[in-house]
């Protein structure tokens, strides 16, 4: 069905070494509580981990990614549930679904209204969005030290392309607000994450931190994660395991009228 497709995302290392990814979503996917027989909108699937759970609790679940790569594996590990290659601004739905749930992937989003109405057009009225993402602070330590020594090697940063959108509660919570949400949690949580192996650090920044070194030859890249993951160590590292500093936001809307 699928054929080998070319983007940033490498489903098979997000597997092998990012498992933790969804294994966090677990306490978000209690948060959602869902319901037998619900129709549940799983945005920013991934690999299908958090999905197949949903699945497996009698939901009738949809999983969505922009990713071709991401998608094609969940399909692969999941035949019996229905993925799509779709982007979070351009959802397309119109009152399908009980809720919408996203763990670990608005922060990829750096049109945020855009995509809040999106979700808000998707749920049915009375429908809930659930999701978890980085927030103001994520990851600040391994950014800013890849961005010193990118610069330090001669190649300056354009900070108008930084991949993220990272903000506060303030900040999201009055976009979700402005969308037409009655927001009903709202945390803003530190959340230090371990990263697996001796380089756990090194295969973070191949998996998500990419774009920070876009623009460098492959042998300046490699000099500069070596720097990073040299003077991070005494900061990140612990009892010999690497911890990202993650700060997460949490919210819960819920969509009482159409607009």
């Amino acid at each position: 069905m699928f054929k080998e497709h070319k983007d940033q995302w490498d489903a098979l290392l997000y597997d092998k070494n990012h498992s933790f990814v969804s294994q966090y979503g677990q306490d978000l996917l209690e948060l959602l509580a869902p319901q037998k027989g619900e129709h549940i909108l799983d945005l920013g699937c991934g690999t299908g981990d958090l999905a197949k759970r949903l699945a497996d609790k009698g939901v009738d679940v949809t999983g969505v990614d922009k990713s071709f790569n991401m998608v094609a594996q969940a399909t692969a590990k999941y035949p019996s549930i229905s993925f799509m290659v779709k982007d979070a601004t351009d959802l397309g739905f119109q009152e399908q679904f009980h809720a919408v749930f996203s763990n670990a992937t608005l922060h990829w989003i750096t049109q945020p209204e855009k995509s809040l109405s999106e979700i808000y057009n998707s749920l049915k009225v009375g429908g809930r969005f659930v999701a978890e993402f980085g927030g103001k602070g994520n990851v600040q330590s391994i950014v800013n030290e890849l961005i010193k020594q990118r610069t330090l090697a001669g190649y300056a940063y354009d900070y108008s392309l930084f991949p993220w959108f990272y903000p506060s509660i303030a900040e999201y919570t009055t976009l979700m607000e402005k969308v037409g949400f009655r927001v009903t949690l709202a945390q803003h949580f530190d959340r230090p994450t371990s990263l697996d192996g001796e380089e756990g650090l090194t295969n973070w920044i191949h998996m998500f931190g990419g774009q920070l070194l876009e623009g460098i030859p492959k042998e300046d890249q490699h000099s500069i994660i070596e720097r990073v993951h040299y003077e991070l160590e005494a900061i990140l590292k612990k009892d010999e395991i690497w911890v990202a500093d993650y700060k997460r936001i949490r919210v819960i809307g819920r969509k009482e009228i159409s607009y």
